[in-house]
């Protein structure tokens, strides 16, 4: 039986590696065209931007968005084959090595990003995060695949009115949160200001 949910949990996180792979893939293919998630693709006076493929870029769109919510599923099941996998075996005697290599991977503690400003009354403040705040897990965003803040921004934008993971280094603590991004009365969707780590 442990072998079984074992193996069922390393392919849960071999899908996961393809899917982080395939929106990498699939953000990059939105760069090449000069867009992120909600640019516009046409003009002023609606006409299509030359600049841009628009059918690739909209194909791209809609399939990151599909690919977030399965990596989403798929982190829940990974949590709870890691937890029935934990719990049913004794790993500390077995020490399968493998199985902690693999799910330390998930554990993300590198800091990537900063925030250095909360507005008050804002979705940031109600979720509890603080000026300080280092981000190590932001949605699907952590130290791994973070190249610039236009991901966080992508992330956002998408987001908007549904809740997001976020994960903080606070001190010497880890800090998770649900933030859920929607428009108040201050600028943005978020209330906060990001940084990179230097």
């Amino acid at each position: 039986m442990n072998q079984e949910i074992r193996q069922e949990v390393l392919n849960l996180m071999d899908r996961k590696e393809r899917i982080e792979n395939e929106i990498k893939e699939l953000t990059d293919v939105l760069h090449s065209n000069g867009v992120q998630m909600n640019d516009p693709l046409v003009d002023a006076e609606g006409y299509p931007i030359n600049s841009i493929d628009i059918y690739q870029v909209r194909h791209a769109r809609n399939k990151i968005i599909c690919l977030q919510n399965d990596h989403k599923a798929l982190m829940k099941e990974i949590e709870q084959g890691l937890y029935g996998y934990y719990s049913s075996s004794n790993l500390l005697a077995n020490h399968d090595v493998e199985m902690e290599e693999r799910s330390n991977k998930m554990v993300h503690k590198l800091p990537f990003a900063k925030i250095n400003i909360v507005s008050d009354d804002s979705p940031a403040q109600f979720s509890g995060l603080n000026v300080g705040d280092e981000l190590v897990e932001f949605g699907s965003i952590n130290k791994g695949n973070f190249k610039s803040l236009s991901d966080i921004a992508a992330v956002v934008q998408h987001s908007e009115g549904k809740s997001l993971n976020v994960k903080v280094k606070r001190g010497d603590q880890f800090v998770t949160t649900e933030l859920r991004p929607k428009r108040w009365k201050g600028r943005g969707l978020l209330g906060c200001n990001i940084i990179p780590l230097e």
